[in-house]
């Protein structure tokens, strides 16, 4: 029997285990966002290399501004040089770039380096690459309830299907997730995309974040395409 050589249309990515592997080399928790970030452009390459036209990177969550705010600090500089640096890359690859999440609390400066990077990617059409910044999915949900609220409050009744609520999340006109990675060994999805995530196939590995480049993505690939994924069908 020939084996099976899916590409999923969208892969999400929660990133764990960078303090661990820098705790590992001995160095503070900093080393391993640093190092992170060569994993991301990995992984961002090897996506377009492989014809994936979504790649969502679960950078930041809600819960982690509760972390020590030299540390937030340090990830939130790092963020912004990222996106600076990687903006010609990003144009020359065709790779659109979009930031999805409560980014009220981000910095001016990272605020407008987002925003500058967007708008002159928005045309690129090769690969989009959803970076979620200041994110949980929970918070996705009640904005979503809250926005179909307020556009239907006035109305006598009030017709909410799935497809409707689809329209007022953060990732509206987004597909789905394909398939979830996770590194870290943690088998959890953290809050991550719960609605979107339904029927996502789920691939957990102990692989630590910044060890985790085109290899280890190719290996997540190859799980995926033995999967028979039937959507609660026969």
């Amino acid at each position: 029997m020939a084996e099976k050589n899916i590409i999923p249309e969208h892969v999400a990515m929660i990133m764990d285990g960078n303090g661990r592997w820098a705790k590992k080399q001995g160095k503070e928790r900093v080393f391993g966002h640093n190092e992170g970030i060569e994993s991301v452009r990995a992984c961002t390459e090897y996506a377009v290399e492989k014809g994936i036209k979504y790649l969502s990177l679960f950078a930041f969550s809600e819960e982690n501004w509760n972390r020590p705010k030299e540390e937030v600090d340090v990830l939130m500089e790092y963020m912004l040089k990222a996106i600076a640096n990687e903006t010609p890359l990003f144009k020359k690859n065709e790779i659109k770039f979009i930031v999805i999440g409560n980014i009220c609390r981000l910095s001016e400066s990272l605020k407008n380096e987002i925003d500058t990077c967007m708008k002159n990617t928005q045309n690129n059409k090769r690969l989009t690459l959803i970076i979620y910044l200041s994110y949980s999915g929970k918070w996705d949900i009640i904005q979503a309830a809250y926005k179909f609220f307020q556009d239907n409050k006035s109305k006598n009744e009030i017709n909410l299907t799935p497809e409707i609520f689809e329209r007022y999340l953060s990732t509206a006109g987004i597909p789905d997730p394909d398939l979830l990675i996770r590194t870290g060994g943690e088998q959890r999805i953290s809050n991550f995309m719960l609605w979107q995530t339904a029927y996502t196939d789920y691939y957990f590995t102990d692989i630590l974040w910044p060890d985790f480049r085109k290899i280890e993505f190719q290996q997540a690939l190859d799980a995926f395409s033995q999967r028979d994924r039937r959507f609660g069908k026969v």
